[in-house]
């Protein structure tokens, strides 16, 4: 059966979508892309066009509590990673902060400068 559709992008809400788009640039590699950067919006351009990241700017934006259900975060993003303490060394540096739970071992959780949860998953 043919799909009704192909996966395009994520799009997290944000204070300041510029800011935004760097971090996650920087985690991934990926450029922010020229071309869809318009008002209070801004997006990354992946390798081979495949499905990617864009932040939108919103007023009067409240960041996710995890865990809890006050401000459920309602979904969160998985990087992949050959070693975890050196990927958490340069995400702090680039401004992501340590959750103060972390659930496993094989994976930690992060907050981006948003307040939006990630984690970083040690690839196996």
């Amino acid at each position: 059966m043919a799909p009704i559709a192909t996966f395009g992008l994520v799009v997290l809400d944000c204070p300041d979508r510029r800011l935004l788009a760097r971090f996650y640039a920087d985690i991934t590699g990926w450029e922010i892309d020229p071309d869809h950067q318009d008002g209070d919006w801004v997006q990354l351009r992946a390798p081979h066009g495949g499905p990617t990241l864009a932040f939108q700017q919103v007023p009067d934006y409240r960041p996710p509590r995890w865990p809890g259900s006050e401000h459920p975060q309602q979904a969160h993003l998985d990087f992949y990673v050959p070693d975890l303490d050196a990927a958490e060394q340069r995400l702090l540096a680039g401004g992501a902060r340590k959750h103060a739970v972390q659930p496993g071992t094989a994976f930690r959780v992060y907050l981006d400068p948003a307040g939006h949860p990630f984690c970083l998953v040690r690839a196996s």
